[in-house]
């Protein structure tokens, strides 16, 4: 087989969104990428973003998203637009044959993301989506532990917390508390990430139901800012997330089996770039007069060259230059986990939708 291709993968960026900041950054910290060229409504806004973000001095800047995506120099479109356009953009994008690293939530539900996957895969492009931490080291790290039958057992349960204190000026202008640009809310934004840490936990197998909680937030125009869920699988297992923007910033997951636990304090932004940690205690228990812990948790940190979001663009991109070079065909793994999760998303707004009854899952 042709060794892959030494060019970078030539990246287009539609919008101007915050997050793109952070993607632009990790594109230019690595040599598989190279960012091409971004496409904006406003050809000013556009050149503000690329001169503040450093952008290379030959990446090209467009007054339109159509431009970016009928670039022939273009190899993948970054599409962090608002949940709403993501329908039309990835679909189009694909159809002119651009590979497609879609933001989170990918979709407003699963049918409009059936779309998009089917669009690329029509036309044998790697689909993914922007979910950093799946691809921190440190994750492949804590899956070893959950393996292990020896220390781990048998998963049990799984709880999932995501919140930050949004400002009021978020509240009232943020394109994540507009229906018509982004209608789930902390749902789609925050939840995203519970539903995503939960669904890696039980190795992706899809819980047969669930249960929105009463006591969800909404603003004005109805839009999710705080809520909780439980998720239900055949064989007892059993997880809860609970999402908001009205609380203090909090990252935590919980994996309990019959022998060991897992606890990650930091799941979707670790605190610092290079070094990200966990924590097993396997066989916990009390002392005799149970005034302390006997086998207390251990910490195990693991240390990483790149940032998350570089290893993310690193291993899309290598999926891209693979499927450039050899003729290989895109991996399939990542598009079915964001219609996973997408599909437990749904379920779970259909249950706060329908007086939080039960809904189940048909995959």
């Amino acid at each position: 087989m042709a060794e892959l291709s030494t060019l970078p993968v030539n990246f287009g960026i539609l919008g101007c969104a915050g997050i793109a900041r952070k993607l632009s950054r990790a594109i230019n910290l690595i040599p598989e990428a190279n960012i091409a060229a971004l496409g904006s409504r406003s050809l000013e806004k556009a050149t503000s973003f690329a001169a503040e973000n450093n952008f290379p001095l030959t990446a090209k800047v467009f007054n339109s998203y159509d431009a970016v995506l009928d670039d022939p120099d273009i190899d993948a479109v970054y599409i962090p637009l608002p949940t709403s356009l993501h329908l039309k953009y990835a679909v189009l994008a694909a159809q002119k044959k651009k590979h497609v690293l879609l933001e989170k939530p990918v979709a407003m539900n699963v049918g409009q993301l059936d779309t998009i996957i089917e669009a690329c895969e029509d036309n044998g492009l790697q689909f993914m989506d922007g979910t950093m931490w799946m691809h921190h080291p440190r994750t492949s790290r804590m899956r070893e532990f959950l393996s292990d039958s020896k220390l781990f057992g048998e998963l049990k349960s799984i709880t999932s917390c995501f919140t930050f204190a949004a400002t009021r000026n978020f509240l009232e202008n943020d394109i994540r508390t507009k229906p018509d640009l982004d209608g789930l809310g902390s749902l789609g934004d925050v939840g995203w990430y519970c539903i995503r840490s939960i669904l890696w936990a039980t190795n992706f197998e899809l819980p047969k139901y669930v249960i929105a909680l009463p006591g969800p937030v909404l603003n004005k125009a109805g839009v999710i800012l705080t809520c909780n869920a439980s998720l239900h699988w055949e064989d007892g297992k059993v997880a809860n997330f609970h999402c908001s923007f009205l609380e203090n910033l909090t990252m935590d997951v919980t994996v309990i089996g019959t022998k060991g636990t897992l606890h990650m304090n930091d799941f979707v932004v670790p605190y610092d770039e290079n070094k990200a940690s966990f924590t097993t205690a396997t066989g916990s228990g009390l002392n005799g007069l149970e005034t302390k812990w006997m086998a207390k948790p251990s910490e195990h940190s693991v240390i990483t060259d790149l940032p998350q979001e570089c290893l993310l663009v690193r291993e899309f991109s290598r999926l891209v230059s693979n499927i450039k070079s050899n003729g290989a065909e895109p991996e399939k793994k990542w598009p079915s986990i964001s219609r996973k999760t997408q599909l437990t998303l749904d379920a779970v707004k259909e249950s706060l939708s329908n007086g939080f009854k039960k809904v189940e899952i048909v995959d």
